[in-house]
């Protein structure tokens, strides 16, 4: 991947701006040519994967506070770190900001609300091994064990599945996704969608091409569902259902609240 511009000790970091999208067609075309050997890169990419929410915000300034999300833990500080530069590095060289904003942007990251964090139970590959920092997840965790109900369905088309399990919270809805028979490589929004209509992105995470919830994949990976937290402003009782879409609109599956 030098010929496009990487150094040989940062080939590894290039996950990041993969899934932020920001890698031209020729590096984004050499990342996955690298990624089918890589198991270091296959274990960034799992751990990033879902996380465009956090990572989006390097590009913007400092605004005003959000409205309170759930609180999720973020990565370990040094591949935090690791992250946010090669980020840098890639904006830098399309203009897109100052160093000013990198230093904001990632101060916000660190000291201001969490945003939602993808995860998968399981770990490695049938022949890569893939290292994964928690046999449970968070998110999986949440969703068996303090979602206080929760709504299933199939699609007869896509055939995707996805539970949605939902808490009651002061400022709106809490939420886990669990996401199977999706394959990628995607990237996906959880909408909810109110009684009169109106619609609220609940998060968003990116598939890999292997996917999620693959029951007869041969990448051990590939079999475990997907399980992602959110947040939603809406009370519970006026969320009508909630719809998992790609970016370009494609619906994958409906769920009724």
């Amino acid at each position: 991947m030098t010929s496009h511009g990487y150094e040989q000790e940062s080939v590894h970091d290039a996950a990041g701006a993969y899934v932020l999208g920001i890698l031209d067609d020729a590096e984004a075309t050499a990342f996955e040519a690298h990624l089918a050997g890589c198991r270091i890169c296959e274990a960034h990419l799992e751990e990033f994967s879902g996380m465009e929410s956090m990572l989006a915000m390097l590009a913007e300034p400092p605004g005003p506070p959000p409205a309170p999300r759930p609180v999720a833990p973020v990565p370990e500080p040094r591949l935090l770190d690791r992250l946010v530069d090669e980020v840098a590095i890639k904006r830098a060289q399309r203009r897109r900001r100052s160093m000013y904003m990198v230093a904001a942007a990632a101060a916000l990251i660190i000291g201001g609300p969490a945003v939602a964090v993808v995860a998968t139970s399981g770990g490695g590959t049938q022949n890569q091994a893939a290292p994964h920092p928690h046999p449970t997840s968070p998110a999986e965790d949440a969703f068996f064990h303090h979602m206080e109900e929760k709504k299933s369905a199939t699609d007869t088309n896509t055939k995707v599945s996805a539970t949605v399990g939902m808490e009651k919270k002061a400022w709106g809805t809490h939420t886990v996704l669990e996401l199977k028979n999706v394959k990628g490589p995607l990237k996906c929004n959880l909408i909810a969608v109110s009684k009169t209509g109106e619609e609220e992105v609940v998060t968003s995470w990116a598939v890999p091409k292997w996917g999620y919830g693959i029951a007869d994949s041969t990448n051990e990976s590939a079999r475990n569902p997907l399980y992602v937290h959110g947040g939603a402003a809406m009370d519970r009782n006026d969320i009508d259902h909630f719809e998992v879409r790609t970016f370009d609109g494609t619906r994958l599956v409906e769920v009724d609240a």
